[in-house]
């Protein structure tokens, strides 16, 4: 159930590998929309400006777990193209030492913080309650977390994109279910909508949990190589550390964004919410896509196969353009409805605002192969601190956008914050992967063997 990316078609390698993913990815956003569309109908526009206040802070401490998970696996990914089972069976052991430290870790640091840090974003005084019940409980659920991502990441680093899609669906079935349960038929209001999304994370990372000891040899591990050993820990949290910040300093910039965001009444925070997942919605496919670079870049590094980097990176990126102009068609077409399905036909000033969001926003979707597929790709060589600052970039356009344009202009600045984003961390990642692939090619004519990245 393995896939071996070091032979073959690079472009056929993506698509297969990218496919499960891009269609998993939907389905998580899917439920992700449908957490939002049921409060928003059956609870109201404040519940729905409540969740949908939380979201950069949301961002800021679930990306960086999901960070951690995927660096975690580039090691592991790297030994697989190497061939090194047993080394890959400790890196095994001792990720399992460090999700469990940083699950310990962030779950006693965002409980105690969260009313604190709801507070400095400005949320407004008549959904901050709701915003806090809602938060709180996905922050308390981050082991759940971290046990399906890095399960699913292993899978991934392994070549297998499928499997994971199978539990993420599993999971989309539940949260719906537990959604209509806990927050139409109880009702315990956004707090049912958290714990739903919680709940299916974790029984999704048992199935999953249950299908690796049944199938997945490979990453069966033994006593000896549960051993901590300080080399395999450092390397683990040298890959992971940086690309969860990288994440995370992407999200400094996005709170700062929704600061100005929620100053604008939660209207304008109610059609940002709705704005923004359904333009998660058509960007997942982007995170497809860079997670398959990312693996086959890892396992193309370990089996010293540098050549076939090049031809792999220009038809993700050609693939990514043609995806972006054809979703921005569909947004052109469908934005308007869908944006409906999130409140009454009453509330037209909050659909009138979500389809202006999408329409800006989906008009510079064919930037954002540069941003996710070029990061993806240098973390998965072993370059994460050099993507690190991709982030930066972006922190450093979302900060500009909502201290400064936000309060001079608008809403419409707002709808213009990610497309700037994209621009700046492009302008950095372009040069930054020219100078890293033609570094590692220069190595290896030089005769120093495989790359060692720094």
């Amino acid at each position: 159930m393995v896939k071996d990316m070091t032979a073959g078609s690079p472009a056929k390698l993506i698509v297969r590998f990218a496919l499960p993913l891009m269609l998993g990815n939907l389905f998580q956003q899917f439920y992700s929309m449908v957490d939002a569309v049921i409060v928003g109908r059956y609870l109201g526009k404040n519940p729905l400006a409540a969740v949908g206040s939380t979201s950069s802070l949301n961002f800021l401490i679930i990306g960086f777990c999901l960070g951690l998970c995927a660096g975690f696996a580039i090691p592991v990914a790297q030994r697989f193209g190497a061939k090194e089972t047993d080394e890959l069976r400790r890196f095994v052991g001792n990720i399992v030492w460090l999700a469990v430290g940083f699950s310990v870790l962030l779950v006693a640091l965002t409980v105690a913080l969260c009313r604190p840090m709801l507070l400095a974003m400005s949320t407004p005084p008549d959904i901050i309650d709701d915003a806090y019940r809602y938060i709180v409980i996905i922050f308390a659920g981050i082991p759940a977390t971290f046990f399906y991502n890095i399960l699913a990441s292993l899978l991934r680093a392994l070549g297998d994109s499928k499997t994971p899609v199978f539990f993420l669906v599993l999971a989309a079935v539940l949260n719906i279910g537990l959604d209509l349960l806990l927050v139409v038929v109880l009702p315990l209001g956004v707090s049912g909508a958290a714990i739903a999304t919680v709940a299916s994370q974790f029984i999704a990372g048992v199935a999953c949990f249950v299908f690796i000891g049944k199938r997945f040899e490979l990453l069966h591990i033994k006593r000896e190589d549960l051993r901590p050993r300080p080399a395999y820990l450092g390397r683990l949290a040298g890959m992971g550390i940086p690309m969860g910040l990288q994440t995370s300093i992407t999200a400094i910039g996005s709170i700062l964004l929704q600061s100005s965001v929620n100053a604008l009444g939660s209207v304008a925070v109610a059609a940002v919410t709705a704005g923004s997942k359904i333009s998660m919605l058509f960007t997942t496919a982007y995170e497809a896509m860079g997670v398959a670079m990312s693996t086959y870049g890892g396992q193309n590094i370990g089996a010293g196969k540098i050549r076939r980097l090049g031809p792999g990176l220009r038809s993700a990126i050609v693939m990514g353009i043609i995806y972006g102009i054809a979703a921005f068609i569909v947004v052109l077409l469908f934005g308007r409805p869908l944006a409906s399905m999130f409140v009454e036909t009453a509330e037209a000033q909050i659909i009138d605002y979500a389809y202006r969001y999408l329409l800006i926003t989906g008009a510079f979707y064919w930037m954002v192969p540069f941003v996710n597929i070029l990061r993806f790709l240098l973390q998965g060589i072993g370059y994460s601190k050099v993507a690190v600052f991709a982030g930066v970039c972006e922190m450093a356009a979302r900060s500009l956008a909502g201290l400064v344009a936000v309060p001079l202009f608008g809403f419409t600045a707002a709808c213009l914050a990610g497309p700037f984003a994209w621009l700046m961390a492009s302008a950095f990642l372009i040069p930054a992967s020219v100078w890293v692939l033609g570094n590692i090619k220069r190595s290896c004519m030089e005769g120093n063997g495989q790359p060692l990245p720094e």
